[in-house]
C-alpha cells in the first residue's frame, strides 16, 4: 500500500543489465514489449470500480448481519467472522493494487483508495506497507535487502537460524510445525506495526495515516461494543483478527518460501530476480478470489502495474518467454506450495533439532 511519495510503478527497461542474455542486453525488455502490445497495461478501472463496489457492499451486510444477530445475544454472531475475515483480506488486496498504481492513472487517486482500504479499513498503515513491500520487491529473498526474510519470529536461513537463543531458538526448532498458528496473531501484528512505524513518516503523512488508524479503531470498537455484549465483543475482534491473519498468511506463504534466494554480490538481472525467487499457484476461479491475484506471483513480480484481471492474462508470455530462455518457471497446486513453503522452514530449522 503507498506512500504518496512511495510508489511502485512498471518501468520501460529492467534496473540493470541480464547476465546471460544472448547477446548480451536486457532479458526482460522484449517481455516487456510483448505485454505492452498485447494492452495488458491498460489499466481497467470498470473492473475495479464493480469489485470494490461488490466488496464495500459484502462488508456492509456483514456488519448489518453482526448488528442483527448480536442484538438477540446469540453467539452464533461469531459465525460472521469468517466473511468479516474473507471481505476484510479483499480489502487489503485492494490496497496493495492501488499501492502499484494498477487501479486508477492518477497517484492521488491510487494513494486515497489505499489509505481508504488501508488504514480506515482494516487499520493498516499505508506508508508501513509501502516502505516493506517496495523493499520486498526491489530485492525479493535476498537477506540484509528484503525485509520479508529478515530476522523475526520465522527465519529463513540456517545461518540465521544458529544464532537464535532463548525462546527464539525454540520456535526456530518447530517453525514449520508453528507457521499456521503464529499467522493467527498476524491480523493484530499488522495493526501494531503501523501505529509504531507512524514516527518514521513526515509530519502532514503522520497527520493524516496516524487519523485514519484512529478513525478505524474507534468506529471497530464503538461498532462491536454497540451491538455485542462485552464478552462476545472480545471474543468476535479476536476471532476476526485471527482468521483474518490466517487468510492473509495464507495468501503470501506460497509466494517466495522455499525459491532461490541470491547470495551477497548476486547480479541477477531483473527477469531472473524476480522469476528465479518467486512461485506461482496455480490459478482457478476460487484460488484467484481467495489469493487475491497474488497467485500469479512472478508476473506480479516482473510488472508490479500490471492489473490484476490482466496477470492471468499475462502468464502464456511469460511462460513461453521463460523457456525460450531456459529460466525455470515454477508453478505449483496450491497445497504442493505450502508443503514446499513449509519444508524450506522445516530445513532451516533442522540444525536446531
Amino acid at each position: 500500500m503507498p506512500a504518496a511519495s512511495s510508489t511502485l510503478a512498471v518501468t520501460s527497461s529492467p534496473p540493470d543489465g541480464d547476465p546471460g542474455a544472448a547477446g548480451g542486453g536486457s532479458e526482460f525488455a522484449p517481455l516487456l514489449r510483448q505485454i505492452k502490445d498485447a494492452g495488458l497495461l491498460r489499466r481497467r478501472p470498470g473492473h475495479y470500480t464493480l469489485m470494490i463496489g461488490a466488496n464495500l457492499l459484502a462488508l456492509a451486510a456483514v456488519w448489518t448481519a453482526v448488528a442483527l444477530v448480536g442484538g438477540s445475544g446469540s453467539w452464533w454472531v461469531l459465525a460472521l467472522a469468517v466473511p468479516a475475515a474473507v471481505f476484510s483480506g479483499r480489502s487489503g488486496f485492494v490496497g496493495h493494487d492501488a499501492g502499484h498504481q494498477q487501479i486508477a492513472a492518477s497517484r492521488t487517486v491510487n494513494r486515497a483508495l489505499a489509505l481508504f482500504h488501508g488504514n480506515l479499513l482494516l487499520g493498516m498503515g499505508a506508508g508501513w506497507w509501502t516502505d516493506k513491500h517496495n523493499r520486498h520487491h526491489a530485492n525479493p529473498n535476498h537477506v540484509g535487502k528484503d525485509p520479508d526474510v529478515e530476522v523475526g519470529a520465522l527465519v529463513w536461513t540456517r545461518a540465521q537460524a544458529v544464532e537464535r537463543e532463548g525462546f527464539a531458538r525454540f520456535l526456530t526448532k518447530y517453525q514449520a510445525w508453528l507457521f499456521f498458528p503464529m499467522v493467527l496473531l498476524e491480523g493484530l501484528a499488522l495493526k501494531v506495526a503501523s501505529l509504531q512505524d507512524l514516527r518514521r513518516l513526515p509530519a502532514r503523512e503522520r497527520a493524516v495515516e496516524g487519523g485514519l488508524l484512529v478513525a478505524h479503531l474507534a468506529g471497530y470498537t464503538a461498532l462491536l461494543l454497540s451491538t455485542l455484549p462485552l464478552g462476545q465483543a472480545i471474543t468476535f475482534a479476536a476471532l476476526h483478527h485471527a482468521l483474518l491473519g490466517l487468510h492473509l498468511g495464507c495468501s503470501f506463504a506460497p509466494n517466495h518460501k522455499g525459491m532461490a534466494m541470491p547470495e551477497e554480490g548476486a547480479r541477477w538481472g531483473h527477469l531472473r530476480r524476480q522469476v528465479l525467487t518467486s512461485r506461482n499457484v496455480r490459478g482457478n476461479p476460487l484460488t484467484d478470489f481467495f489469493l487475491g491475484g497474488l497467485n500469479y506471483q512472478i508476473e506480479h513480480h516482473l510488472v508490479p502495474s500490471l492489473p490484476r484481471p490482466h496477470l492471468r492474462r499475462a502468464q502464456p508470455l511469460v511462460r513461453a518467454h521463460c523457456e525460450r530462455l531456459g529460466v525455470p518457471y515454477t508453478e505449483t497446486g496450491l497445497f504442493t506450495s505450502y508443503a514446499q513453503a513449509l519444508g524450506h522452514m522445516n530445513a532451516v530449522g533442522a540444525p536446531l533439532r
